[in-house]
């Protein structure tokens, strides 16, 4: 067994991260505490922002492009043992759908409007029609959403069964193959992504969420 560096600092963190987010976000949703759910949703678009340059730039496991299989590929990966690193088949195509919902999310949330209190920062841009159909598209993707993250911690637990500890990997970034033959480095130092990560943050929280802010630490 050879042990290898598979994912780097940034793509745990986004993970780690991103699921103490969505959990803020339903939280606060559920409690009416909408100014943490706006924050909350800042955050989450820097954070996945962040993710997308990351694809471009970063690690070799990191990038968009790992992400793209075949139908039959991605149907022999549930029999089949992939020794290379990074998501399997099947596993890419779960990371693009959790891309393309969070995307709807975020972007609907942002045209969102309860018509009395709250409105989101894009609302004031859009007509009224927009406006209820991203409340519409907001509530029912989110629906989806949840299934989808059920989905993923199902098959996280069948791996497992199966002797793939892919949550392990994630918190430590390493995971073991059969090859004896020491593996090429397939990831980056993390620190232009979390650079990003803090700029891209700064902005949106002096800009859309300076007052939800300022509501909170009031």
């Amino acid at each position: 067994m050879t042990k290898i560096k598979v994912w780097d600092g940034f793509i745990r963190s986004f993970h780690w991260l991103l699921v103490i987010a969505m959990a803020t976000l339903y939280f606060s949703a559920e409690e009416a505490m909408m100014e943490l759910h706006f924050v909350a949703g800042f955050f989450t678009i820097a954070l996945l922002a962040t993710r997308l340059i990351w694809g471009f730039i970063g690690s070799k496991t990191a990038k968009l492009s790992a992400l793209i299989h075949s139908p039959i590929k991605a149907f022999k990966s549930f029999t089949e043992t992939d020794e290379k690193p990074g998501h399997g088949a099947a596993g890419s195509y779960m990371v693009i759908a959790f891309f393309g919902l969070l995307i709807v999310q975020l972007i609907s949330g942002l045209m969102n409007s309860d018509s009395i209190l709250i409105d989101g920062p894009l609302a004031e841009y859009v007509s009224s029609d927009t406006v209820d159909f991203a409340g519409w598209l907001h509530n029912i993707n989110f629906d989806i959403l949840f299934y989808a993250i059920v989905l993923h911690v199902v098959a996280i637990a069948i791996y497992s069964i199966k002797g793939k500890p892919l949550v392990k990997a994630m918190i430590t970034g390493s995971k073991e193959q059969q090859s004896p033959t020491p593996a090429k480095s397939v990831t980056k130092a993390p620190w232009l992504a979390f650079a990003i990560f803090a700029v891209l943050l700064i902005v949106l929280m002096l800009t859309w969420g300076k007052e939800p802010l300022s509501y909170l630490f009031s």
